[in-house]
């Protein structure tokens, strides 16, 4: 101990004589070498302090030349760093006819599929050696039916735009400023969303999660799993979230993760602004001029750190709120753009190729079909486009869309995502935006793609979901058919390896089917391209003379009793004859051989399909409208007589009539025309309690001046009743409503209406959600028609809590107008939603239906609205087509033709001769189906043949 201290002290006492000489030479000039030898010698900390920060200048700079992507060794791993051992089992799923995602989508193997610890262990055959080496396998089979990847949503925003929608919930856009690349999805992930659950039932299992459409540049999405994280939390969710997400953590020696950045151009940052198109493209142009004044500096000091001329402790140029977009220079951020038509697009793609950066793919892009060259002019390769198979016409941007766009798209070589804009359309039913792509033209390894492999690859995820194959994500559906068959759900969904339903109440019936052969849409997708996306759409051949359609396997038409089949009994192809609308002959070739005979007939091949009664539509603005967003081409709102000042010279006379407001000849209009629904049924626009008077019109007439173009002029008073709305109070809407039916007020027109409605000499059709004001309308009804000694013909519309009271409902004789007819909980009032397979045993239409509820069934729409609901007109043979396999064989085709025609009409008080209905003739299958195509209308109210 003594000899250490004095050792110590001994080199003190050297190291001053030292410094002593070193001060002496210092005096003799030397004094600049001497002060940097005596700082180099006594600071030794300062020179470790630099060596170290040196070192991390160098490491931080070699990162920024690494480009995002898995390690080397991604697939040889044995357990999934999403693994939760608390709800993770070994899973052996037997006996599938496994669609892989390989080979563009056109791999298809049968086999088994080994799942352990979150992973895909095998796929196809699995050795039983393999399986020796696991414990405690659950086995599950799949009866030979179809196993996909998990579907893949690359435009969502569930969680940012919850359902349901309340107050302070909502987190999609902010209006801070056009330029937001900061802002971030993850920080307004709200884990109480009603969708998540119903997005798995529909087979989603992975979301793109992006701020809204409001900004220049919204901010960054995130991927997300949809299964409930084990914390709770939003972060749980996450799916290769970027290293170190709030800047921590960052191990600069390994490839980054993929972000994504959302981008929007057109009317929706416009609109927010006040701004236009060129205000958008210079924030965009200003933003990456900035961004790449920073990328230039961190270049330029990287530059001098790998030559040596960093010598001090100078801070890397870096700026947190810009860093995100500095990754976008630099090819690390996948970049999502909202653009609709060409003139965004062209605009956004020279942005993208001034400043050097790929755009991952278009959003929307209801024109991007019209330009894909203009893609291949794009930094890198031609941007993906992220689309609606037929949501469209909504606002101008969306007015030229079509739905061969995906097709034409495809045709020119670029990647086709179908999407879901969730809940625009909510995100269960992505799949179904898929089949309809098939539909119309798709491949349908195309069409499976697009909503599974190609969103992966899109997101840079493709290393780990999007396949079925070893050392993949162990995300997975199991299907009751073919994912392109409408109807198609999911018999178990697996997220992780974790099965997500509860596998008493998914389907039990399997079918291993291939897909769907669907009609030849070759002229039409033409003809789309050839007139830049507004093709004639009216009939090309309108025949008042003879019309022969051969090949007919059934007929269906109606009658005072129903539906009935003019083929039954009949096992061969038939002929069906028809005269100036009007069927004058149906059966064998023989028995309509003098039709056939006839030089002036017009002969239609209808190769296996079918003649069926025409759809009847209700629940849109069909004919009260054009483009819904586009105040110019709308009737406009109907006064509310309960908030609003009335004009004197309405007073007494507020019930508006549809009839006067009607606009014929829409597209929308002449679209459903060309899918099977013939006829509409539409109220005033209104938002207020009141709404008028609906009317009932034909879609294929040009004018309300034509043969046959109204059908009814008054067809139903309608009233609304709902919480959260301008108008007061629901006791105070009821009590309004008591006071009207009970003839409150005995003068006017609106009186006189009201008292037709209590008699029953009109029908009263209730906009009505919530099961407990359904519940006072049934009571209301009761005590009215104990006052009138009349019956009340009350149907209830939207009706989403129907099945709540489905007894007492059929008990009060009230009908039921679903709409939409598959609900989704998107507001407080709508919440208690009877989910349907694979969530509940049955629909809520088979639920109503076996209660003994007369049903009408209305298009799906957007949101719930009306207004945005006229392009889903088109699609009520889906709908319909939909209700019919969801029931499992509890309804009857007929029975589901009835919700789409004849029970709509009589609801609604249509009277008239059901011999007046219009058929439709469908060319290779049926109308309620995938494969066949409209191809003739016969109305006989219109004494015309229109040929498609």
């Amino acid at each position: 101990m003594t000899e250490s201290v004095c050792g110590s002290r001994n080199h003190s006492s050297h190291l001053r004589r030292k410094y002593t000489l070193l001060s002496f030479f210092c005096v003799l000039g030397l004094s600049a070498l001497c002060t940097w030898t005596i700082s180099h010698r006594l600071q030794r900390p300062a020179v470790s302090r630099l060596l170290l920060h040196n070192e991390e200048v160098l490491s931080k700079c070699r990162a920024l030349d690494l480009k995002p992507g898995p390690p080397n060794n991604f697939h040889s791993r044995t357990e999934s760093d999403r693994y939760d051992p608390r709800h993770t089992t070994t899973t052996l799923i037997r006996n599938g006819t496994i669609w892989t995602g390989g080979q563009n989508g056109s791999e298809v193997i049968h086999g088994d599929i080994l799942l352990d610890k979150g992973i895909i262990i095998a796929v196809g055959k699995v050795e039983p050696g393999l399986l020796q080496i696991y414990q405690d396998v659950v086995t599950v089979d799949a009866h030979g039916g179809w196993v996909s990847p998990g579907v893949v949503d690359l435009h969502s925003h569930i969680g940012v735009g919850p359902s349901p929608a309340l107050s302070g919930a909502s987190d999609g856009n902010s209006i801070k400023g056009p330029v937001l690349a900061w802002l971030r999805s993850i920080d307004g992930l709200n884990t109480r969303d009603e969708s998540y659950r119903l997005a798995v039932a529909g087979g989603v299992t992975t979301s793109l999660i992006l701020p809204g459409s409001a900004n220049a540049i919204g901010g960054q999405a995130f991927v997300i799993k949809l299964r409930p994280s084990s914390d709770r939390s939003p972060s749980g969710l996450l799916l290769e979230p970027p290293y170190g997400l709030n800047g921590s953590e960052v191990d600069l020696n390994l490839p980054p993760r993929w972000r994504h950045m959302k981008h929007a151009c057109g009317e929706n940052p416009s609109r927010t602004y006040s701004a236009t198109r060129m205000d958008t493209m210079w924030a965009f142009r200003q933003a990456y001029q900035h961004a790449h004044d920073i990328k230039k500096s961190q270049d330029e000091y990287c530059r001098k750190a790998f030559s040596g001329e960093l010598l001090d402790l100078e801070t890397f140029p870096e700026d947190l709120q810009w860093e995100a977009l500095v990754d976008v220079l630099r090819g690390r951020v996948k970049v999502q753009t909202h653009c609709y038509e060409a003139v965004d697009i062209d605009a956004f793609v020279r942005v993208a190729n001034e400043f050097e950066f790929p755009i991952a793919a278009f959003h929307h892009a209801h024109e991007a079909y019209l330009v894909p060259d203009v893609l291949k002019k794009a930094q890198g390769d031609p941007p993906a486009i992220a689309m609606f198979a037929s949501f469209s016409i909504y606002k101008r941007e969306a007015y030229r869309h079509s739905e061969f766009a995906p097709r034409v798209l495809a045709e020119n070589g670029i990647k086709v995502v179908m999407k879901s804009d969730h809940p625009a359309i909510h995100s269960r039913y992505l799949l179904h935006e898929a089949q309809q792509a098939h539909f119309y033209g798709l491949p349908d390894n195309v069409a499976l793609s697009s909503v599974i492999t190609t969103p992966a690859e899109v997101l840079g995820l493709g290393h780990r979901i999007g396949y079925l194959a070893t050392g993949f994500d162990a995300d997975l559906v199991i299907w009751d058919r073919h994912p392109l068959a409408l109807g198609a759900t999911p018999r178990q969904v697996f997220i992780d390896g974790i099965p997500q339903l509860d596998s008493s109440i998914a389907p039990h019936h399997v079918t291993n089917l291939g897909p769907p052969s669907t009609p030849n849409f070759d002229r039409e997708a033409a003809d789309a391209v050839a007139y830049d996306g507004l093709p004639p759409l009216h009939p090309r051949n309108p025949r008042k003379d003879l019309v022969v359609f051969v090949n007919v396997t059934d007929a269906w038409t109606r009658d005072f009793n129903g539906t009935r089949n003019l083929m039954d009994g009949q096992t061969e192809p038939g002929v069906v004859a028809a005269e100036r609308g009007r069927i004058i002959c149906a059966g064998s070739a023989m028995s309509c051989a003098p039709q056939l005979a006839r030089p002036d007939a017009v002969v239609v091949d209808l190769e296996g399909g079918s003649l069926s009664p025409a759809l009847v539509s209700f629940g849109s603005q069909l004919g009260m409208q054009e483009i819904a967003m586009e105040a110019s081409t709308t009737d406009g709102s109907a006064i509310d007589a309960m908030t609003e000042i009335v004009p004197p010279l309405l007073a007494g006379n507020e019930v508006v009539k549809a009839i006067d407001g009607i606009a014929f000849d829409s597209r929308d209009a002449l679209l459903a025309y060309r899918a099977g629904v013939t006829r509409a049924i539409v109220a005033p626009a209104a938002n207020g309690f009141i709404q008028g008077l609906s009317a009932g019109f034909s879609l294929g007439s040009r004018n309300k001046l034509g043969r046959g173009a109204v059908i009814q002029e008054i067809a139903a008073l309608h009233v609304s009743l709902g919480h959260g709305r301008a108008f007061p109070s629901v006791s105070t809407q009821v009590a309004a409503l008591r006071r009207l039916l009970l003839g409150g007020d005995r003068s006017g027109d609106t009186a006189s209406w009201f008292r037709k409605a209590a008699t029953g000499a009109i029908p009263l059709v209730v906009e009505v959600h919530d099961a407990d004001i359904i519940a006072t309308l049934l009571l209301l009804k009761k005590e009215v028609e104990g006052v009138t000694n009349a019956t009340i013909r009350m149907s209830l519309l939207g009706a989403t809590e129907a099945h709540i009271l489905a007894k007492e409902i059929s008990s009060a004789n009230v009908g039921v107008l679903l709409t939409p007819p598959r609900s989704h909980p998107y507001t407080w009032e709508r919440r208690r939603i009877h989910a349907g397979p694979p969530l509940t045993h049955d629909s809520l239409i088979s639920y109503l239906f076996a209660n003994n509820v007369t049903i009408g069934i209305g298009p799906q729409g957007v949101e719930g609205s009306s207004a945005l609901s006229g392009w889903a007109v088109r699609n009520l043979r889906f709908d319909a087509a939909w209700a019919l396999e969801d029931s499992a064989g509890k309804i009857t085709k007929e029975c589901v033709l009835a919700m789409a025609t004849s029970n709509v009409e009589r609801l609604f008080g249509l009277t008239g001769d059901p011999g007046e209905a219009d058929i439709i003739a469908t060319r290779g299958g049926e109308l309620l189906s995938l494969e066949g195509k409209v191809v003739a209308v016969l109305s006989p109210s219109r004494e015309i043949v229109d040929v498609l």
